[in-house]
């Protein structure tokens, strides 16, 4: 089978010799049919995320597909039923096996490439805002990164939890974006003076940051006392460094989110938050973005298209 196999720190390419997994008990195999693309995909190829698997390993975190066989000991769901699934890898290849209590059915009108990308991004943010952060309507939301893949559903969903939403994203076209699902005060990213403007917005309640860098220093010091600064990633490469003082002095709450580490010790809240966000997509609550979908074969045009920032959104591959 074809598969985008990665052997090594900055070692990986799509072959077409692999042999089609079989699965083991508790496990199903799927022929996959759209995995969606993650920035952890890009740190596993480099071998410095936390949860990379041993190589050789075939990449890509969360797919959607249909059920083609059961391991020992696994009866349902029923072969040819359409499901999406968080694995963690094996997704960017015609076939992959995948743990049966990780697997949510996919609503019959949402399309594969939607559905292979809304897992982590969306119950991310969910969990983020909904269930770390209490986010409560009128309170002032401020997302940096806020057109990438997990940050867009930050906006969309302080938006719907009736926040005033602030966008901060580099360049026109993505704060253009932002402004599209929700947001209510867009901030170009490479602004000189973002601390003076998030300060004349009247500091911030809660703050989403999957980026790091001077844009996380500013927006912790733009944080109003009682507010709760949320650490998603490090997309910039840079992780900040939070002074304690003044986390006690303005009785600020530091809360990591690690969407992964969810999977592991609090499953049940992870498929609540799921379930919820299929029944807000289904009553139109929600509008899940894709930037660009591009075939197995062009694997590697996707994997530039986030690591140069070109993506807004979701970027799917088809398989």
């Amino acid at each position: 089978m074809r598969g985008f196999l990665v052997t090594g720190a900055d070692q990986a390419g799509l072959r077409d010799d692999l042999t089609p997994p079989e699965p083991a008990a508790g496990e199903v195999a799927l022929a996959i049919e759209a995995c969606g693309l993650n920035f952890a995909d890009l740190l596993m190829i480099k071998g410095t995320y936390q949860d990379t698997p041993a190589c050789p390993f075939v990449a890509g975190l969360e797919v959607c597909g249909r059920v083609t066989g059961h391991g020992p000991g696994v009866t349902e769901p029923a072969i040819g039923t359409r499901v999406a699934v968080f694995g963690g890898q094996g997704g960017l290849a015609e076939v992959g096996c995948f743990p049966v209590d990780r697997l949510v059915p996919v609503p019959d009108a949402m399309p594969s490439d939607i559905a292979a990308g809304f897992i982590v991004a969306w119950s991310t943010s969910h969990l983020a805002l909904a269930h770390r952060a209490r986010l409560q309507p009128g309170e002032r939301l401020l997302v940096l990164g806020a057109a990438g893949g997990v940050g867009l559903t930050a906006v969309e969903l302080g938006a719907h939890l009736e926040a005033e939403v602030i966008a901060v994203a580099r360049g026109p076209d993505k704060l253009a974006v932002a402004r599209d699902h929700g947001a209510h005060h867009l901030i170009d990213a490479d602004a000189p003076d973002l601390l003076d403007r998030l300060r004349a917005l009247g500091g911030i309640d809660v703050v989403y940051d999957a980026v790091g860098g001077a844009a996380a220093k500013s927006a912790f010091r733009a944080t109003r006392p009682g507010g709760r600064y949320i650490v998603i990633g490090f997309a910039s490469g840079d992780v900040p460094v939070f002074p304690a003082n003044h986390l006690l002095v303005k009785n600020i709450d530091l809360i990591g989110l690690y969407w992964g580490g969810y999977m592991v010790f609090d499953p049940d809240t992870v498929r609540e938050s799921i379930a919820a966000l299929f029944e807000m997509h289904e009553r139109g609550e929600i509008r899940p973005h894709v930037s660009h979908t591009l075939p197995l074969d062009r694997i590697d045009e996707a994997l530039d298209l986030m690591r140069d920032r070109k993506s807004t959104g979701k970027v799917v591959v088809t398989i």
